[in-house]
């Protein structure tokens, strides 16, 4: 059995040698916390222009914001606000509705709940990856998520009727931000701040481009790439761009490592919502791929024979920027990182998986 401190260098130094190594990374980020292993290590390793990476700067995380927006939908479960059962056409309006789901010719708009928004069951098309393309050729776009709904009822095809298959799609969670803004009465970002951002100090976390954090962290966001191109200062991912109409409630959130950390504890320790509610976002899954379900906006990593061991079980997020935060209850651990390119989609989450084994050999 490894001793702690054995563990930690050997992380440590595994992360350290994959970023300087592979010429494709240019900055990365990992937290690893465990009570039950007296473990906590917060470290980066590259550049964000011409200073070093540092583990506190905050991150773009990409579809990590996913969770927080289902969280929040879960919040208003609680408060008796909705019914994941409710149809979505009980807050939207009729400019987002019309048309929004036909389906070989037939209108399934009005048997969309939010449970298919919340699981990617809806059937609706996907737009972000199509609009981004055109927003990078021509930047002076202006991008709204609700003309990004817009532009998929008009361009994108639907793939079958709610309820019946999984298709991952930002659109439902645009659609999941409208219904937040329509119950709260406040801007989607103000929300999160409010629930979230606030009540779990929080202070160094906010939306790209919508918000501000509570304190200044003292150093600049993290630099991230598409493709290995950089994006963070494209007029598009600018202010004045509009990225953030495309990104929104499907993963606007920027922070650094140890505000996730607090987001990902309150859940697991049921203080941000109980425990009966994650059950739920837990249990109403569907089958995203292999040794992959999804619930609400929670990726769930399980036994498949030869394929995924049964030790990696964990729940969490991932993002298209290699990003991810994972809880493994096995050793009641969190891993969460970013490798800050779309190159590390897939990569970000074997990653974690490596150091996950680390983990489970110390326990």
């Amino acid at each position: 059995m490894m001793k702690k401190e054995e563990v930690k260098t050997s992380i440590e130094n595994a992360f350290r040698k994959k970023v300087k190594k592979d010429s494709k990374i240019n900055n990365a980020y990992l937290l690893v916390h465990s009570d039950k292993l007296d473990v906590h290590l917060n470290i980066a390793e590259g550049k964000t222009g011409d200073i070093r990476a540092s583990p506190h700067q905050p991150n773009y995380m990409a579809s990590v914001g996913k969770l927080f927006t289902s969280t929040l939908i879960s919040m208003l479960y609680e408060e008796g606000k909705l019914s994941f059962e409710d149809r979505i056409s009980e807050y939207l309006d009729d400019d987002i509705l019309d048309g929004l789901h036909v389906y070989n010719g037939k209108d399934y708009t009005d048997e969309i709940r939010i449970k298919h928004l919340l699981n990617h069951t809806s059937g609706l098309p996907d737009s972000f990856w199509h609009l981004l393309k055109k927003l990078l050729k021509n930047p002076k776009i202006k991008m709204s998520p609700r003309k990004a709904v817009e532009w998929g009822k008009k361009n994108r095809k639907t793939h079958f009727p709610p309820g019946k298959k999984f298709y991952y799609t930002d659109t439902n969670y645009y659609l999941l931000g409208f219904i937040v803004e329509e119950i709260i009465g406040m801007p989607f970002h103000e929300v999160l701040k409010e629930r979230i951002f606030e009540p779990l100090e929080m202070k160094h976390s906010y939306m790209l481009h919508s918000s501000e954090p509570i304190e200044d962290p003292g150093v600049p966001i993290a630099d991230f790439y598409l493709k290995g191109e950089k994006m963070t200062d494209l007029k598009v991912f600018s202010e004045t761009g509009s990225y953030v109409g495309i990104d929104y409630a499907g993963g606007g959130v920027v922070a650094p490592m140890e505000d996730l950390l607090k987001f990902m504890r309150s859940l697991v320790n049921h203080e941000i919502i109980e425990k009966e509610t994650l059950d739920i976002m837990m249990s109403d899954k569907a089958k995203f791929g292999i040794g992959i379900d999804y619930g609400y906006g929670i990726w769930m990593l399980k036994k498949i024979p030869l394929l995924m061991p049964g030790k990696f079980k964990s729940w969490g997020v991932v993002g298209s920027t290699g990003a991810f935060m994972f809880y493994h209850p096995k050793t009641d651990s969190y891993v969460i990182g970013n490798f800050n390119d779309t190159h590390f989609e897939r990569k970000g989450v074997r990653y974690m998986l490596k150091v996950l084994n680390k983990l489970i050999k110390f326990h």
